[in-house]
Formats: structure tokens, C-alpha cells, sequence
């Protein structure tokens, strides 16, 4: 590493590029946004909390996603330091991890519950909910962890913006000045343990559903076995099809982007890249 080499103290969040009008009115949304969702999932924690009828394990799932989109709801300013980036960074990654993992739990309970009611009580005991709430939330953290230390051992040397409106783990690895390859492929791989292997888990336990719920004789009993699950399938779909595109769609050509690292010759230094107007990843 170079002794003369820059690193990054202050960050600026670029947010939407657009003019101070436009700018002023999505901040006006967005805190409205952000105050029905601190409201939304603060009253559905209290109802959980005050009504015994809603002790019941697909409600105990539903409290801990109510905290998770709470946490996701941040304020952030146009400018942060790096180290409450990289902070970002870890938190958002493990609460993104674990509201996988808490919607594959919340599939397991439907799938229980219409497939094998008479057992519900027994498997989806309060021993075995905690278990799998807990085990959802400390995979999500150390998954989360994982990339936190590929990203640690990084140099960031400019430049000083995250096209973002928060510290995004792909927005981020942008400022570095080194190769960042094996991040790219670490998240890849967790991409595919955390989306595609649970994405594939709920489709097989809604297959499964689906078969049950046809299989049952009266009409009112098969429109609230639909009712019951169709909020969650959807809920799934947009979450795991979001972040699918994100995070594992594939990167653009070099032939197409001739500012993508790996159209660059492998041994020009980072001074040199810089010189060239270029971001080496």
C-alpha cells in the first residue's frame, strides 16, 4: 500500500440528483413514510403484547419483522463519517439476513398449521418458535459480520461520494481502491445461502400448502386458508424478488462499461487510476 496513499474520513450520501424543490418534497414523503412506519409496526408490537389471542406463534414472527422494518427505518444525514457507514453497512446487511430467514420461519408456521393441524400445538411449541427466531436473527448477524471484515480490510481512498441514499454494501465497495473481487463473490455466495436456498424452501412449503388447501371439502374453510397465507406470499415474492435482481443479477460487459475494474490493465496503481478519472473497485 502506498505511504502516501488518501483515506476516506467523511463520506457524502448523493441520495436522488434532483433539484431542491423535488428534493424538499421527497423529504416530506419520505418522513411521512417513515413515521406511519414507526406508528404501523409500533402498534402492531403493542396489540401483539396486550391481546393473549395474538400469543400464538405466527404473531410471535410477525413482532420480531415488526422490529426488523422498524430498525430498517433510518435518518440519515447528506453527510456521515466513515466508520457510522461501515456501521450502516453491517446493520443493514444483518437485518436484511434476518428478515429472510424470519420469512422462511413465518412459511414453516403456515405450512404446520394448514398441512398437519392437529400437531400444530406440539411442533410449533414456544420452545421451537424462540429457537427459530433466534437462530434467524444470529445468522443474519454473523453473515452480516462476514462481510463487515471483507470490507474492513479494504483501502478507501476516494472518491468521497456513495451514489446512494444510504452506506448500500455495493455503493460502498465502489470507493474502494483495491480489488474487491472476493467481497463481490463472498456476497454472491451468501446471496445464493440466503435468498435462493430459503426462496426455495417457501415455494416447496407453499406447493405443498396449495395441495392441502385444495384438497379441503368446504369453500369457507379453503377462502381462509387462502386468507391467511396470500399477505405472506406476497410480502415474500416482493422481498425476495427485490433483492434477487440486486444482488445477483449479473454485472454489465466490459465491452459495455469500459470503466468497470476489470476493463483496466491489472497493474496500474492507484494514483495512476485516479490520474485517469477512473473508480477502481
Amino acid at each position: 500500500m502506498a505511504e502516501n496513499q488518501t483515506w476516506v474520513t467523511e463520506l457524502i450520501l448523493l441520495g436522488f440528483p434532483l433539484g431542491p424543490k423535488t428534493q424538499m418534497l421527497l423529504f416530506g414523503l419520505f418522513s411521512l413514510f417513515y413515521a406511519f412506519t414507526l406508528l404501523g409496526n409500533g402498534a402492531i408490537l403493542g396489540l401483539i403484547c396486550l391481546d393473549p389471542r395474538l400469543h400464538t406463534p405466527m404473531y410471535f414472527f410477525l413482532s420480531h419483522l415488526a422490529v426488523v422494518d422498524m430498525s430498517y427505518a433510518s435518518n440519515n444525514k447528506k453527510t456521515i463519517s466513515f466508520v457510522p457507514c461501515i456501521m450502516q453497512t453491517f446493520l443493514y446487511m444483518a437485518f436484511a439476513h434476518t428478515e429472510c430467514l424470519l420469512l422462511v420461519a413465518m412459511s414453516y408456521d403456515r405450512y404446520v398449521a394448514i398441512c398437519h393441524p392437529l400437531h400444530y400445538a406440539v411442533i410449533m411449541s414456544r420452545r421451537v418458535c424462540t429457537i427459530l427466531a433466534a437462530a434467524s436473527w444470529a445468522c443474519g448477524s454473523l453473515l452480516a459480520l462476514v462481510h463487515l471484515v471483507l470490507i474492513l480490510r479494504l483501502p478507501f481512498c476516494g472518491p468521497h461520494e456513495v451514489n446512494h441514499f444510504f452506506c448500500e454494501i455495493l455503493s460502498v465497495l465502489k470507493l474502494a481502491c483495491a480489488d474487491t473481487r472476493l467481497n463481490q463473490v463472498v456476497i454472491f455466495a451468501a446471496s445464493v445461502f440466503i435468498l435462493v436456498g430459503p426462496l426455495c424452501w417457501v415455494l416447496v412449503s407453499y406447493t405443498r400448502i396449495l395441495l392441502a388447501i385444495l384438497r379441503i371439502q368446504s369453500g369457507e374453510g379453503r377462502r381462509k386458508a387462502f386468507s391467511t397465507c396470500s399477505s405472506h406470499l406476497c410480502v415474500v415474492g416482493l422481498f425476495f424478488g427485490s433483492a434477487i435482481v440486486m444482488y445477483m443479477a449479473p454485472p454489465p460487459l466490459p465491452v459495455l462499461q469500459p470503466f468497470q475494474p476489470h476493463a483496466e490493465p491489472p497493474d496500474l496503481q492507484p494514483e495512476e487510476r485516479r490520474s485517469q478519472g477512473k473508480i477502481f473497485i
